[in-house]
């Protein structure tokens, strides 16, 4: 009997450090997941005057491409109108960081499409979104290829 408790004493020490050394890996894992920066996303819904509605969507077309084009931390900037208002402006902005996002709207291409666009604007709502699934979002643009 004094062999079995000598070999159980033995054991237990080890249990014990594969526990911590399990724990410690979870927190470090949970710690490296909040060091890293949280994406941003929006959905920018904005209403255009009828009569700048062409002039309005080239300006947007050359903001957009710069953006995605010249920002590391702009992974998107996607913009839409619904079919049967065209009008009707949805635009997709997702970046890498609040801090990346806070750049882009330093930029030269920005700037000019906010400061020439403002009087066509006849409203506009920032929506932030919350991510569900995060892990899927590399795999996002993959799957479009260009048109040749």
């Amino acid at each position: 009997m004094n062999t079995e408790k000598t070999s159980l004493r033995a054991k237990a020490p080890k249990a014990v450090i594969f526990f911590l050394v399990g724990v410690f890996l979870l927190v470090s894992y949970h710690i490296a997941l909040a060091q890293q920066p949280e994406r941003m996303v929006r959905i920018s819904e904005i209403e255009i005057d009828p009569a700048f509605l062409e002039e309005y969507k080239t300006i947007l077309a050359e903001e957009s491409a710069a953006s995605v084009k010249l920002e590391p931390g702009v992974i998107a900037i996607f913009p839409m109108y619904q079919k049967e208002n065209p009008t009707s402006i949805r635009i997709l902005e997702m970046y890498a960081s609040k801090t990346a996002y806070e750049q882009h709207l330093k930029t030269p291409h920005f700037l000019k499409y906010k400061t020439t666009t403002l009087k066509m604007v006849k409203s506009l709502k920032l929506v932030d979104m919350g991510l569900i699934d995060v892990a899927t979002m590399p795999l996002l643009f993959r799957k479009v290829k260009e048109d040749k």
